[in-house]
């Protein structure tokens, strides 16, 4: 026994556990953090969204409902702007814990370097970072639909679907938005994700109003943002209209594209930023 190669354990020679099982572990840190912090995120994360909801779906909205609700498909603004709230949050949560806790990680925290010195390799620091993201984005868009339900705003229920497709759409947002917020040595061209992606997207992507009310020229941008498919989606699901098995296909394809594209990208360039 004595020169052969060491035991193997996890299924790894030298006794380095499998892939999956080191995401895990740096998944398992980041939830630690968050035990200790998530009172803090309560505002921004639950609170905020359902006083937007309140604020658009019933201070805007009767306004709206005055003067005719026929470009909404027949009903109240609440119903029709709420599952696109749900799709914004989404959005905004994945892209909010992309961006500058990943900065933080490699400049100010430290906790990627920290992570170096154990056996996780930059994939699997990656990877266990963007499944507690997207656990972030599933827990607010949970909360968030049963604010939903309690508001009235749910008329299907295709609605139970609702959730995955919360994540899917958190997901497709974040793995991207990390692997280009690891690379970066100033924090500033952060804020022009929200600046010039986020908030354009909020605006044009159907949220508020129907994309047919855009300018021409302007449909097929907002059609090939990911947050149209996201909001064509929950809003079919939450009415259960709008929707067949081909287009939700379409929308669930062209999210798991982005997250796919995001996640092979993030292996790549945590490789070049945590490779020592």
């Amino acid at each position: 026994m004595g020169g052969g190669e060491p035991p193997i354990r996890g299924g790894i020679p030298g006794g380095r556990p499998p892939g999956a099982a080191l995401s895990l572990r740096a998944f398992r840190c980041w939830l630690t953090t968050y035990r200790r912090l998530w009172r803090s995120s309560v505002w921004s994360s639950f609170l905020g969204p359902v006083f937007y909801l309140a604020a658009m779906g019933y201070g805007l909205g009767s306004l709206v409902d005055k003067n005719g609700t026929a470009s909404l498909g027949g009903v109240p603004y609440v119903v029709f702007v709420a599952p696109a709230i749900l799709a914004f949050q989404a959005m905004n949560t994945g892209i909010s814990n992309a961006s500058f806790p990943v900065y933080s990680s490699v400049h100010w925290s430290r906790i990627y370097l920290a992570a170096q010195a154990t056996q996780l390799r930059p994939a699997d620091i990656y990877r266990g970072h963007v499944m507690f993201i997207t656990m972030r984005v599933a827990m607010n868009s949970a909360c968030f639909i049963v604010v939903m339900a309690a508001f009235g705003t749910i008329r299907s229920a295709w609605a139970a679907l609702l959730l995955p497709v919360a994540a899917l759409t958190g997901l497709a947002f974040a793995a991207p938005v990390a692997a280009w917020s690891v690379t970066l040595d100033k924090d500033y061209p952060m804020n022009y994700v929200f600046r010039f992606g986020a908030v354009p997207m909020m605006l044009f992507s159907g949220t508020f109003f129907p994309v047919s009310r855009l300018p021409g020229w302007l449909q097929p941008v907002a059609y090939a943002t990911p947050l149209w498919h996201a909001v064509a989606l929950c809003r079919g699901l939450s009415l259960g209209i709008g929707l067949s098995a081909w287009s939700v296909a379409a929308h669930v394809g062209y999210l798991a594209a982005i997250a796919a594209a995001g996640l092979w990208a993030g292996s790549v360039t945590y490789r070049r930023r945590l490779y020592v």
